[in-house]
């Protein structure tokens, strides 16, 4: 997400350093192309001006001219400027009485059947006990993806097929949440236009008979304006609580998320930043603000590595490191471990400084590169991957055939693994994974 954008005000921002002591005309110069870069982000215009004229009051005032740094402190006013323009965040009022009634609302196609499960996932890790709602009769097997994806989390659905009314089943599924002691009723209702009385009317009836605590818009943030539009005309009819963004992690510019709030003045809570059902991040406006200006998100990174690594694995890895016991089993360990923080293109975004390498590579290469390593270690036995000093050539041959790769790319494994411990401790010290792959050359 605002790869686009984040190439671009970096390179502003890298021309801004190199002047030191900046002129009013200078600060100029760099917020008009600022602003181009906001609007070919698709940010809503009205946005945009707003946001400069924001940063300009502020950036040709005593406290840039005067500064020792004055580049850094036009960073710093336009981070800060960010953050405004995204919002506080806000958590789900799950307050009162339980069943709390979280209703989703959006066009069709816009991820709310995924995203309801996603949603239903997190407040499960939290401690709620949650309902999901096929209340989609409409869409063709929109019923049964719910189903499905309650099956695989364990999660149950409340389901009385494509006949019944949606407003009776919400009703119905409240009813059964209050005798079942589920803490969390989520609405998965139908996608509709914005423009459609009847179904917009509907929507309206659900809420009057069940009175959600929250009524959340998903949109796709891949919609740019449109999705903008959309949250504006859903606000009008169903007044709604907050939104959640899904698509974030394709959409290049990031117009609709730095556009939306200031629009429809309704808070950003969730970022769809995957299809997998882990892949719902809470809106976090710094470390969005952060990403954008290609500062990183050492934080979130911290958190997914804390979720996907177990402790006392870690310990028992850091031990094998300095006793140079660490072997090809540890290293594919270590990466089904990695795998499970997200995809390898959103982890190099986090990283500060990392985002321009980033966006000069395609984004599945280091997804393939971490796959063709796989399948060559797959490929040896596990006396290999504890002793590769026993791989001669015969071995290297039939390794080589196991995986589908040459005998030059074994070759250039077991290289590149002489070299592991070191590049750990580069990864620890925050340099980044890119070396090992980088080098390799798959």
């Amino acid at each position: 997400m605002f790869e686009n954008l984040s190439t671009r005000l970096q390179d502003i921002f890298n021309r801004l350093s190199g002047k030191g002591r900046l002129s009013e005309a200078d600060v100029d110069a760099a917020l008009r192309e600022v602003r181009l870069a906001l609007l070919e982000a698709d940010v809503n215009f009205r946005v945009v001006k707003d946001l400069i004229a924001r940063v300009r009051e502020r950036a040709v005032g005593a406290e840039v001219m005067k500064s020792l740094t004055p580049a850094q402190m036009v960073i710093k006013i336009v981070h800060e400027e960010l953050i405004a323009t995204l919002g506080e965040p806000r958590k789900l009022n799950l307050s009162g009485t339980p069943p709390h009634v979280i209703m989703l609302a959006g066009l069709q196609g816009s991820g709310k059947t995924t995203t309801a499960a996603k949603l239903a996932l997190k407040l499960r890790q939290s401690g709620q006990r949650p309902l999901l709602v096929a209340a989609d009769t409409r869409r063709p097997a929109a019923i049964t993806q719910l189903e499905v994806l309650g099956r695989q989390l364990d999660i149950p659905v409340h389901s009385e097929g494509d006949k019944v009314p949606p407003p009776r089943i919400c009703a119905n599924a409240v009813d059964r949440a209050r005798k079942g002691a589920y803490s969390v009723v989520i609405l998965d209702t139908g996608g509709r236009l914005h423009i459609d009385d009847e179904m917009m009317r509907e929507l309206e009836d659900i809420v009057r008979r069940v009175s959600p605590s929250e009524v959340l818009l998903v949109a796709d943030a891949m919609t740019g304006q449109d999705a903008v539009r959309v949250a504006e005309e859903f606000n009008r009819r169903v007044p709604l609580t907050g939104l959640i963004l899904t698509k974030v992690d394709g959409d290049a510019r990031g117009g609709a998320a730095l556009s939306i709030r200031a629009v429809t003045s309704v808070p950003i809570m969730y970022l769809g930043v995957g299809e997998k059902t882990d892949a719902l991040e809470p809106f976090q406006p710094e470390r969005l603000a952060s990403r954008i200006l290609g500062m990183g998100d050492v934080l979130t990174l911290i958190e997914r590595a804390e979720a996907a690594f177990d402790q006392e694995q870690a310990r028992k890895m850091e031990q094998k490191l300095r006793t140079a016991t660490f072997d090809l089993e540890d290293f594919l360990e270590q990466m089904q471990q990695l795998k499970k923080m997200g995809p390898l293109h959103q982890l190099l975004e986090m990283m500060p400084g990392f985002s321009g390498i980033k966006s000069q590579l395609p984004e599945d290469l280091t997804e393939k590169q971490m796959k063709r390593v796989e399948a060559i270690i797959r490929s040896m036995t596990p006396e290999e991957r504890r002793d590769p000093r026993i791989i001669n050539g015969s071995r290297k041959r039939r390794i080589a055939r196991g995986s589908g790769a040459t005998v030059s790319e074994v070759n250039q494994l077991l290289n590149q693994f002489r070299q592991m411990q070191q590049l750990m401790k580069q990864m620890s010290a925050g340099r980044g994974i890119g070396g090992f792959f980088g080098r390799f050359g798959l």
